[in-house]
């Protein structure tokens, strides 16, 4: 079941990387962008649900509070997330918001009574230094550092996000954890699409139906079910390989080549990564 896990991880992790060119091809503001995701997402969700006969109910005050937060803070994540990429590159975007298992390291002995293990501890660290290493200069002025933090706030908001999956998964399911969280995104983001005012192409509403439905729906349900086999902050690490695919899709689809700085970020990261999947099968 772990090893099927793993598979699910990481086909959800590079459908992921590849959802971060969209905040670059969508003539839209990230806010805007992360609409369309969540409700295009929501959409099919219900309809699959719905054809495969699935219940809708949330039994529980406590869950359907759970699943209320995790939608919010979902949209919050993913409006950062597209955020930093449109204020920096898709390669800084990917690279910060890689520091998320920084936190979850620390979030989740708290949350889920765990015991610390060392070696999280260690290949967390390796993350951050991946990340610390693509940082310029030490100024808001530079739109680079101002997508590192937007970034990094993103990666906090996605480090949450995992810890309240974890459990909503193994009692609700992947998909009907994943509809839930994408509708009441759509439905909070809402009031303020409708502030914004900006009516997407044709072009535009054929990304984000793609967004929705391939890099959304079902890579986030491919990764809340790998979240019953795995433990979160593994899972969080492998994660950490969409910064990887995000600056390889970049430099092949929008010709963004990435500096000095940001392959050897990404090469200490893809080692952490590596080394954390193998100590995990021993």
């Amino acid at each position: 079941m772990q090893r099927k896990a793993l598979v699910l991880v990481n086909l959800a992790v590079l459908l992921f990387g590849l959802a971060g060119l969209f905040a670059k091809w969508v003539r839209l503001p990230a806010l805007e962008i992360t609409f369309g995701r969540v409700l295009f997402s929501s959409i099919a969700l219900g309809l699959y649900m719905r054809f495969r006969g699935m219940d809708f109910r949330v039994a529980g005050a406590k869950d359907q509070r759970l699943l209320f937060v995790s939608g919010v803070v979902l949209a919050l994540h993913w409006w950062t997330f597209l955020l930093a990429i449109q204020v920096s590159t898709v390669a800084i975007g990917t690279l910060t918001f890689a520091s998320f298992p920084l936190f979850l390291t620390f979030l989740e002995p708290v949350v889920l009574k765990r015991r610390l293990s060392l070696s999280a501890v260690l290949f967390a660290a390796l993350i951050l230094i991946g990340v610390v290493v693509t940082i310029p200069e030490l100024s808001l002025e530079n739109h680079m550092v101002r997508g590192i933090v937007i970034g990094m706030a993103s990666a906090f908001l996605y480090a949450v996000l995992t810890l309240l999956n974890q459990g909503l998964a193994d009692r609700h399911g992947a998909v009907k954890t994943a509809f839930y969280e994408q509708a009441v995104a759509a439905i909070v983001l809402l009031p303020f699409v409708l502030r914004v005012g900006v009516l997407p192409t044709a072009a535009d509403l054929g990304l984000l139906f793609f967004l929705g439905l391939v890099t959304t729906a079902l890579a986030h349900t491919l990764f809340i079910t790998s979240l019953k086999d795995l433990p979160a902050h593994l899972a969080g690490i492998i994660s950490s390989m969409e910064t990887v695919y995000g600056i390889l899709f970049a430099f092949l689809l929008l010709r963004e080549v990435p500096s000095a700085r940001e392959l050897i970020g990404a090469g200490i990261i893809v080692a952490a990564v590596v080394a954390a999947q193998g100590v995990r099968e021993r």
